[in-house]
């Protein structure tokens, strides 16, 4: 297990070196060029199978409509992807794991005092008509795009899937929570932030989360 920074490895040739040149081929050479340093190594390597890196940080806010809410109770059949408690100040941890296929397995735990833990995990896979898609449980999956705004690198969900055996459904917007949107930003003192937007076409925005990270040892990238 590390922390922090991304680094190429080739100690096996059978691994799908993913993350080195995915993410900065999604994003495009000049767009790539705009992030800051410290971005641009958390997302520019490759993990080797199993092996980790580690963010802790807390949640700092949590905003959510009612029928965000109910959203959320609703995919709890799906792996509870999305936050089930309004978290204010929390304490969080966001472990990404690579695996044999090239893909990273990312692991989110909220640690809600007094109450069960909720553990989010989901797949970024680079495949799908975008090069990236996060997949969920019970088959539930989204195509992502990403790209470079104001220094920060974000992630949109552009169409919901449903795999079902051998068939791939689409889903369409309004029967899903609505478009997600990642932003990763770099802060001061070596931390950065993830903010968590969900819009609804038809009911707005159902859930803003704004949380902030820094290496699980504490060093800047």
């Amino acid at each position: 297990m590390r922390s922090g920074t991304l680094h190429a490895s080739t100690a096996d040739p059978q691994v799908v070196p993913a993350a080195r040149s995915m993410f900065r081929a999604l994003v495009g050479e000049g767009q790539w060029q705009a992030l800051p340093r410290a971005v641009q190594l958390r997302f520019d390597g490759e993990l080797a199978p199993g092996e980790e890196v580690v963010y802790v940080g807390e949640v700092a806010c949590t905003q959510r409509t009612r029928i965000g809410r109910l959203w959320a109770l609703l995919l709890r059949f799906a792996g509870s992807p999305l936050p089930l408690e309004s978290l204010h100040h929390t304490a969080s941890t966001v472990v990404v794991t690579g695996t044999r296929t090239g893909a990273q397995c990312w692991t989110r735990t909220y640690e809600s005092p007094g109450r069960r833990s909720q553990v989010i995990r989901s797949m970024k896979c680079f495949s799908g008509p975008t090069g990236l898609e996060e997949r969920v449980g019970a088959g539930l999956s989204m195509a992502l795009t990403v790209s470079v705004e104001s220094r920060a690198l974000v992630f949109r969900s552009v169409g919901y899937h449903w795999k079902v055996g051998a068939w791939t459904l689409s889903i369409p917007m309004w029967l899903t929570p609505g478009a997600i949107t990642v932003r990763h930003r770099e802060e001061r003192s070596g931390r950065f932030s993830f903010t968590l937007s969900v819009v609804h076409p038809l009911f707005g925005c159902l859930i803003h989360q704004v949380a902030y990270f820094r290496d699980a040892h504490g060093c800047a990238p």
